[in-house]
């Protein structure tokens, strides 16, 4: 856990730093257009000075204004190389930045969510269903023996299962449907206007899946999201509904 909050705060910290570099490159780039304002009106200067006085008058004059013409241009042009580096310097933070959030947030074995940011994405599920049609089933899972597949094929066998199982969810569940590790071997996830009926259909059909690849299933149980309820009630019961299943 304190590694998920050193990784998210170092990530909220590179997207700041990559802000701030973008908002000194348009600094820049505003100094460089303000430069090259001057250098023209500088130019326009020096045109005025030769119109009105003529060959061989005002010499100096007419050469101080066009060296600060030359000088603002140069002045403007490592603004903006200095500008052009900064929003470089900006996108590689802002690349760091997404891949140390999502560090934080995922599971770097299965690519699901890790059990914090999951809460989170599960209770926007619920606040969203709450102010739709009120529909969402929360499917509490919990893979059958890791702990023998671990003894006999070690630790690497136990977790090519668990990506099979996020894999077979991944492919049978929508895009948008949160998936969650929240233990070693256990998975919730929400399905937002689904009833039990359905998510049961869905569920069954992830399992047959899991089953004949890695011949290890696991066990499911369901709770439908009522008025009221808290994301701890939703998962306490369907984590009894698994607790059921098994003795079943």
């Amino acid at each position: 856990m304190e590694g998920t909050v050193e990784r998210f705060v170092a990530g909220m910290e590179r997207t700041q730093t990559a802000a701030q570099r973008a908002a000194a490159a348009d600094a820049r780039d505003a100094i460089a257009r303000a430069r090259d304002a001057a250098a023209l009106a500088a130019d326009r200067e020096a045109e005025a000075l030769a119109e009105a006085a003529g060959p061989g008058s005002l010499e100096a004059r007419l050469a101080q204004v066009r060296r600060r013409a030359a000088l603002d241009r140069a002045r403007a042009a490592t603004d903006r190389e200095r500008a052009a580096r900064d929003r470089e310097e900006a996108a590689r933070d802002r690349e760091r930045a997404e891949r140390e959030l999502q560090e934080a947030y995922v599971d770097q074995l299965t690519g699901s969510y890790l059990r914090t940011p999951g809460r989170m994405a599960l209770q926007r599920e619920i606040d969203r269903a709450f102010r739709g049609d009120g529909r969402l089933v929360l499917a509490f899972l919990d893979v059958n023996d890791l702990k023998g597949v671990n003894d006999r094929d070690g630790h690497a066998g136990g977790d090519r299962v668990l990506q099979a199982v996020v894999g077979a969810l991944r492919s049978g569940l929508r895009s948008f449907d949160p998936i969650v590790r929240y233990g070693g071997d256990e998975f919730v996830c929400a399905l937002s206007g689904a009833g039990e009926d359905e998510a049961r259909r869905r569920f069954d059909q992830i399992h047959e899946t899991v089953v004949a690849t890695h011949a290890v299933g696991y066990s499911v149980g369901l709770a439908s999201l009522e008025r009221g309820d808290t994301l701890d009630e939703l998962i306490d019961r369907a984590d009894a509904a698994v607790y059921r299943a098994k003795r079943a």
